[in-house]
């Protein structure tokens, strides 16, 4: 019997998903453990896979496109039925009953293990090797010359008062080709320009046109006119969505204060020299690494800055389960490090390693960047030397770590060079009060002081 398919909940914090692209296309059948659609969630790309055998019969929500949980995204069932009925209650709840693009079924479930929607298993959309040809409700493919003829057509629609309809990883591919955006046809609902019409661009040798002087540089023209800029609006990716609603929870309701202290780094500095002197190039560590261990050490001595505020309760955890941020295209994440207080500097370093190299290709499990106690933020790397981390609830605190630098001091009436890194601490005032922050600034910065400390 035909029966509508939902947006499922493919992650722990999921409230809505984008389709990143349907891997089926409407009328094709298919067995138990197909891969059915890829869909953005706010952490990564997830795939859906089908649990029993069927048939797609129709795609709600094409490429592109965003649908809440619950919300209906395609229809399955046996090839020949009526579906009209379905369509029809789609239709009066807002959902849109066609699309150019092609849906999963209710019996779905994300890929990798035949479990609860909050256990996927990731998948790299820019990873795929083959770019699955485009079809429009069941019609064959259409190929690109075909494309080609109808662009002024998409175009128009794609093209706004100066808007481009375009897809964030669309774009951030043509950014990265050097792919001019108004050459490309959008084949996604209203004109978008999907990820698929870019990697077709590439396929077909066409870069686009690229910026670029084929002569000496034409004298410059002060009176030169021109308009207004030309812009272009693109969706709001779930990540972006959940970073901003998340750090709004935790800017507003957080009674939260900050603590700086400098630390002379010459010593961790000297640790860390000596111990990449005596490993493989692999293996290297950071004085990131050396940090991340010397904050898991020192929550353990301060059981209120490894808690969080549960209204009526605070809860204390026995380990130290620490997130590094890291950047990628889309936003922030931060994997955990389980028991960093339990782990040397080279498992904590290979671990950061792998977790990041995930992060970066949105292949990190839910289990990999969920129920961390303390985070840390390191933009040192950048040349950063102080600044301030929004706490990332229900954590209790944060620590923002800045460059360490070479500055002239005093130390026993003589005028010295140290190196000095600055940190600073945000804390949530609910658990963690001005002198228990105060006392875990002061353990942390002896033990990255006299680094002999971490093994006391």
């Amino acid at each position: 019997m035909a029966e509508k398919f939902l947006m499922p909940k493919l992650s722990p914090t999921m409230e809505e998903g984008q389709i990143s692209r349907w891997v089926m296309n409407e009328g094709d059948s298919y067995e138990g453990g197909d891969t059915l659609a890829e869909v953005d969630t706010d952490k990564a790309t997830m795939e859906m896979t089908a649990l029993s055998a069927g048939t797609l019969l129709k795609i709600i929500k094409g490429a592109g496109e965003s649908a809440a949980l619950g919300e209906a995204i395609a229809i399955i069932g046996k090839e020949g039925e009526d579906i009209s009925a379905l369509l029809g209650e789609t239709a009066s709840n807002g959902n849109k009953a066609e699309s150019s693009e092609t849906p999963a079924p209710a019996d779905a479930q994300p890929a990798g293990k035949q479990q609860p929607p909050s256990q996927p298993a990731a998948s790299n959309p820019e990873g795929e090797k083959q770019v699955p040809s485009e079809t429009t409700n069941g019609q064959q493919p259409k190929t690109l010359a075909e494309k080609d003829s109808e662009t002024a057509k998409s175009m128009a629609s794609a093209v706004e008062n100066g808007r481009l309809i375009v897809s964030p990883i669309a774009a951030r591919m043509a950014a990265e080709n050097n792919v001019d955006l108004r050459s490309i046809d959008g084949s996604g609902p209203n004109g978008r320009i999907i990820k698929r019409d870019i990697e077709e661009a590439l396929l077909a040798g066409d870069k686009g046109q690229k910026q670029k002087s084929d002569g000496p540089e034409s004298a410059f023209q002060s009176s030169t006119q021109v308009g207004a800029s030309v812009f272009r609006d693109e969706n709001t990716s779930r990540m972006r969505q959940v970073i901003a609603s998340r750090l709004a929870e935790s800017i507003g309701p957080i009674p939260t204060f900050y603590l700086t202290t400098e630390i002379e780094m010459d010593n961790t500095l000297a640790l860390r020299k000596e111990v990449n002197s005596n490993v493989g190039e692999e293996q290297k560590i950071s004085v990131n690494d050396i940090v991340v261990k010397a904050a898991a050490m020192s929550l353990i001595k301060h059981p209120f800055a490894n808690s969080s505020y549960q209204d009526k309760t605070i809860r204390f955890y026995n380990q130290a389960d620490i997130g590094v941020a890291v950047a990628i295209d889309e936003g922030l994440i931060t994997p955990v490090i389980r028991g960093a207080n339990l782990k040397g500097f080279l498992e904590i370093s290979a671990e950061i390693k792998d977790l990041a190299a995930k992060a970066k290709v949105k292949k990190l499990q839910p289990e990999d960047y969920t129920g961390a106690t303390f985070s840390i933020s390191n933009l040192g790397m950048f040349g950063i030397k102080e600044f301030t981390a929004i706490i990332n609830p229900p954590e209790a605190g944060i620590l923002a770590v800045g460059a360490a630098a070479e500055v002239p001091v005093v130390r026993y009436g003589e005028i010295v060079i140290r190196s000095i890194m600055n940190v600073t601490m945000s804390c949530d005032h609910r658990v963690i009060d001005g002198a228990t922050g105060a006392k875990f600034l002061q353990t942390f910065k002896q033990m990255l002081e006299q680094p002999g400390m971490m093994l006391a």
